[in-house]
Order: C-alpha cells, then sequence, then structure tokens
C-alpha cells in the first residue's frame, strides 16, 4: 500500500504559508482604470520567491501595468495551543 502526501500539505511542512496577494494593476485599454486580481499560493515568508516570480511573469507577459500589491500570509501549521481552565466537570 503507497501513501502519498498532498503537496499543499508537504509545502506546509517546509515552512511554506498560504499566501494571498491583492494586485492592483492598470486596464490595458484604459490606463486611468484600475483593476485587481487575487492571486493565492503556498510560498516562503517574507521573501515570496513564487510570488515574484509570478509577478515577473506578469511584468514581462501580461499587458496591465502593476500599480500595487497587498500581500497577507498566514501559517496554516502551528502547534497545538493547549491551556488549563478553572473548571471541573463530571460526567456520568
Amino acid at each position: 500500500m503507497t501513501h502519498s502526501i498532498d503537496s499543499a500539505f508537504e509545502k506546509q511542512l517546509k515552512d511554506y504559508r498560504l499566501t494571498t496577494a491583492e494586485i492592483t494593476y492598470h486596464l490595458p485599454d484604459h490606463p486611468d482604470f484600475l483593476q485587481t486580481y487575487l492571486w493565492q499560493d503556498y510560498d516562503i515568508a517574507p521573501k515570496f520567491p513564487v510570488l515574484y516570480e509570478f509577478l515577473d511573469f506578469w511584468a514581462h507577459n501580461l499587458d496591465g501595468k502593476l500599480h500595487s500589491i497587498i500581500v497577507a500570509s498566514q501559517k496554516l501549521i502551528t502547534p497545538a495551543e493547549l491551556g488549563f481552565r478553572d473548571i471541573e466537570m463530571m460526567l456520568h
């Protein structure tokens, strides 16, 4: 029996984080107007090599000139948060 590991889970074990970028760009036909595009992938903070590769592709292959980028990144696999509470419960 072969076990396969989900690639997203495997990336998280290598310190990749779920990263979302809101990319604002100028419309090619109407440069005074801005449009947004949401990009999401697993990436490594704070250098974000996967995002930079995508932005490099955008700059060289797409017509919409980049205006601004807002990035959010969250580690999904974290240590469990355990704590003691001042409560006693009885199960019957």
